[in-house]
């Protein structure tokens, strides 16, 4: 009989790329995907650790599983991702729940360490490399019509508030063919989008081809395919990227670009390599050549030593970008990072009031560009029911703006002309124009 496997996946999308790495591997050595928790022989929590936050959910997920060790004593449970690269042996001491620690750049040790666990013996692998890309590993896939497609791993930037090069390694990236061999793949399986991921996905780099040419290789496979990136370092946002972007239809007009903070001086403290005005003029060059690009970004509120001076600048960038959308966080101070040794010094009240302060205002903004919109035509992909109603469709648009309409004779995977006829800060809706459109996204 084949043994089956469970994985749970928390985090960033390259950790759902590697759920999909993990299975590829596991599914080569006759390994099944289980249905649920109960059904599996092996259960796997795919873990981040970019804030406290994520690793205490973690932890409480763990405790949950101790019911069923104890019902199941032949049961395996294994830590793999970023959560394992950092804590290493303190898992399997410390959880005694936990039989297989695993890093990011080990997967491939994942069927010997399974075969030792269920002969009694605890495993960990945590070596980071310079050089594993799994380019060669098919990620297996069972569903949908969007797919992350990881094109480098790794992080050479090293912001003083980020685990990612300690947990996850320098950069290297997969060669060109690989990717595109990859997305060919997948547009013949009938998937209607592709995210290519990275730490830092503009810096990729096979030795011949920059992040522009493989962009632009990846578009060319299908003119139905629609094609997104993340996660952008404007310090390696070229204007021949932004050209390639301007220059496929099929290419979103939807981009990243995180600034953390609104303040020269933090943004030093951070590492993050530009300035202000930088950021600022470079959203200037990608407004006038992508026109109606949507962007979004990520704040830290709170990083050590942030004054209400540093905060407000912050507001002001804000207000004069005016964001599509953002992720928005309070600092969480990280062991190994740099900003660790600074301190943590805001209080977190203080901190929670920015924070409050930064969501309040682009909930705002978000809310005033979304209600320009109404009138206007967007086309969608289709990606399934609405979570609120079956009796209407979720689709979304180039820019990445979630559309509801309602339900019609269409497939998921189909695109759709539809008009805005109402908002709100997080949600379009509209109504059908066009039948089913399908030679081009």
């Amino acid at each position: 009989m084949r043994r089956s496997i469970y994985i749970e996946t928390y985090g960033c999308q390259m950790n759902f790329a590697d759920t999909e790495i993990v299975n590829g591997i596991l599914n080569e050595q006759g390994y099944e995907l289980a249905a649920d928790l109960e059904s599996a022989d092996a259960i796997f929590v795919n873990t981040c650790a970019i804030r406290d936050n994520a690793e205490q959910r973690i932890y409480g997920r763990l405790s949950n599983f101790e019911h069923l060790k104890k019902r199941n004593p032949h049961l395996v449970v294994g830590i793999l991702g970023c959560m394992a690269e950092r804590l290493r042996e303190n898992l399997l001491e410390q959880k005694s729940v936990v039989d297989i620690v695993c890093g990011p750049d080990e997967y491939r040790k994942l069927p010997a360490l399974i075969d030792e666990a269920f002969q009694g013996e605890k495993g960990i692998r945590t070596q980071l490399s310079r050089v594993e890309t799994y380019d060669d590993i098919v990620p297996l896939r069972t569903e949908g019509i969007s797919a992350w497609v990881s094109v480098m791993r790794g992080c050479d930037k090293f912001c003083t508030f980020c685990v990612v090069p300690f947990t996850r390694g320098r950069e290297r990236s997969r060669t060109l063919e690989g990717v595109v061999s990859e997305v060919r793949d997948l547009a013949a399986r009938g998937f209607r989008e592709v995210t290519l991921l990275g730490q830092n996905v503009n810096s990729y780099s096979d030795g011949e081809h920059d992040f522009a040419s493989l962009l632009t290789a990846v578009a060319a496979i299908d003119p139905r395919l629609r094609v997104r990136f993340t996660t952008s370092h404007p310090q390696d946002m070229s204007d021949r990227l932004i050209e390639a972007i301007a220059a496929h239809e099929n290419i979103c007009s939807y981009i990243h670009l995180p600034f953390q903070s609104g303040s020269d001086r933090v943004l030093e403290l951070m590492n993050r390599t530009y300035t202000r005005e930088h950021y600022l003029d470079l959203v200037r060059r990608i407004k006038e050549r992508i026109p109606g690009v949507a962007l979004s970004t990520d704040i830290i509120a709170g990083f050590p030593t942030e004054t209400e001076e540093d905060h407000r600048e912050t507001l002001a960038l804000l207000e004069e970008v005016r964001f599509d959308g953002a992720y928005m966080f309070k600092y969480s101070p990280r062991e190994k990072t740099r900003a660790w040794k600074m301190g943590d010094d805001v209080p977190d009240e203080v901190k929670g009031r920015r924070l409050e302060e930064i969501i309040d205002l682009q909930r705002r903004i978000s809310y005033e560009i979304n209600q320009a919109m109404i009138g206007g035509n967007e086309r969608i992909l289709l990606e399934g029911p609405s979570k609120r109603s079956d009796a209407e469709w979720l689709g979304r648009t180039d820019a990445n703006k979630s559309v509801i309409i309602p339900k019609a004779e269409f497939a998921v995977g189909d695109y759709v002309d539809v008009r805005i006829v109402s908002a709100t800060s997080a949600t379009l809706f509209g109504t059908i124009v066009s039948q089913v459109v399908t030679e081009a996204a």
